[in-house]
């Protein structure tokens, strides 16, 4: 009885350029998955782009290694005879591609991998997990590619979570293989920041067996201006006038907030109280409404007003009668 398995992957293939971002970017587009039978070879097809002043310093000195997640190098292709895990570089890194094929692949060889390119000049860079890092109001297009060996039963492509409108189209290779693709469009919001945006690929067998997918990912880093600005004060009741309170000043932002900025609102104008996060003060110096203000080198956020409560002073007023 003879068993045959189809190596399925889906290659992830983020537009090279999206808007508002300029091209040349260090940046690398292979698999985000690869299953392999066990002591047969894989062929990772691979390829690469640099930042615009780097091209005339990639040449034939470059040398291809590949790193696990550990950070030690398993394959290097100026010695592929002494690396962990044989093989050889079967792209032209000149020509910007990495493509390699490992040998004898088995089950502990299971890991995650990066490229990392080293030449004899200033080029060396480590490829990691693929970002996509823009600012917040960026239009983007994201597009997932899988392959398509049998045209009656295409792959399905989902991306997650929903972003936008996303356009199907299927294409044909130089080899005249078959592709699907998926592209979907929107607009980069703060609350995309951290987001895992992921693309399915399902295909449906004609024996009507289980269906197989695959998947692959990408995390979003989207810089954006203080959001959510807001104050607490501790004690949070009402206080004694002469007491000292701590004001604290919260936001969200990426890059991070560098200024927190307090202000008394005199009607029309800001008065400066202080500075910092947190400002310990005494209640009376800010007897009427305040705010804060969070900064970062994209904008500035500025939280509702607020105002301290106090307690009512009580005076005992003795009233004495003479009579004749």
């Amino acid at each position: 009885m003879c068993c045959v398995t189809y190596s399925l992957f889906l290659i992830h293939r983020f537009v090279s350029c999206v808007s508002g971002v300029h091209c040349g970017e260090f940046k690398v587009t292979m698999p985000q998955t690869i299953e392999v039978l066990r002591g047969s070879c894989v062929t990772i097809p691979c390829s690469f782009d640099i930042e615009d002043g780097f091209g005339s310093d990639l040449d034939r000195t470059c040398k291809a290694m590949w790193k696990n997640e550990q950070g030690t190098v398993v394959f290097n292709n100026s010695n592929p005879q002494s690396s962990t895990i044989k093989g050889n570089l079967t792209g032209d890194l000149t020509k910007r591609d990495c493509t390699t094929t490992l040998n004898n692949m088995q089950p502990e060889h299971s890991n995650k991998y990066y490229l990392r390119v080293e030449c004899n000049n200033r080029l060396r860079y480590n490829f990691n997990q693929q970002k996509l890092d823009i600012s917040e109001g960026t239009s983007v297009s994201l597009k997932c590619s899988a392959p398509a060996p049998c045209l009656s039963h295409p792959p399905t492509l989902t991306w997650t979570p929903s972003l936008g409108h996303s356009q199907e189209t299927l294409e044909e290779n130089q080899d005249k293989t078959k592709v699907k693709t998926s592209v979907v469009t929107f607009t980069a919001s703060h609350l995309h920041h951290r987001q895992e945006i992921s693309c399915t690929a399902v295909y449906n067998k004609q024996d009507g067996s289980t269906e197989s997918s695959v998947r692959t990912s990408l995390t979003a880093d989207i810089s954006y201006s203080p959001k959510h600005t807001t104050v607490s004060v501790s004690p949070s009741g009402p206080v004694p006038e002469d007491s000292n309170v701590t004001l604290t000043c919260s936001s969200t932002a990426n890059p991070a907030v560098r200024n927190y900025t307090w202000y008394r609102a005199d009607g029309g104008q800001e008065t400066f109280i202080g500075t910092g996060r947190v400002l310990n003060i005494k209640a009376s110096e800010v007897s009427g409404p305040f705010f804060c203000k969070a900064e970062n080198d994209l904008g500035a956020g500025r939280s509702n007003i607020s105002q301290i409560e106090f307690q009512c002073e009580y005076h005992i007023i003795t009233t004495v009668y003479f009579t004749d």
